[in-house]
């Protein structure tokens, strides 16, 4: 069940569009008597023929892209390190022109029992493409949620990228969010 946050207004870095963007995602960890907290940035990519319909392909924490436009660089388990302990690179140019629309969302494990993000400390997700700044938020509009999608890309009519601001809480596990999170609102 989705919870909407802000709207999706659109970014673009510049006349081309987004070209690359990194996903980064920070959290502290569990106090030491607590099981760990498992978060994970997920990207779902959709065709130009159905771009609200089922993800194409989906790339989370062990796995990437079948032409390698989509990966993850760092993964936490536990959210220890400093700063931004986990992030994505998505590689918009390099997506073929089949693809119409990608959405980047984060969802934490519930192995260890219910956890949504008011739960957690100092969480938060920024978006950069390149040193610009495309999005930055805490989780705190969607504190009651379990997962939630961040951001949008969509191709154009040029065949350049968009950036869409899409911080909409869900509640499902990681699994289930990846069918979710691209949904219409």
């Amino acid at each position: 069940m989705a919870r909407c946050g802000r709207g999706s207004d659109p970014v673009n870095s510049d006349s081309q569009g987004v070209a690359k963007a990194e996903v980064r995602l920070k959290w502290d960890p569990s106090p030491w008597d607590q099981p760990p907290h498992h978060l994970d940035i997920i990207a779902t990519t959709y065709s130009a023929e159905a771009p609200y319909g089922r993800p194409v392909y989906v790339v989370h924490f062990d796995s990437r892209s079948p032409d390698g436009t989509i990966n993850m660089s760092r993964h936490s388990q536990t959210g220890q390190g400093f700063g931004y302990v986990e992030a994505m690179t998505l590689e918009l140019d390099r997506l073929a022109s089949s693809f119409a629309r990608v959405v980047v969302g984060v969802a934490i494990h519930q192995t260890s029992g219910p956890k949504t993000f008011g739960d957690l400390s100092n969480a938060g997700v920024l978006v950069v493409e390149g040193y610009k700044e495309l999005l930055k938020d805490d989780f705190a509009q969607v504190a009651g949620s379990t997962a939630a999608t961040v951001a949008e890309f969509t191709r154009d009519t040029s065949a350049g990228w968009e950036f869409h601001r899409i911080v909409r809480g869900f509640d499902s596990d990681p699994l289930i969010f990846t069918a979710e999170m691209g949904s219409t609102p």
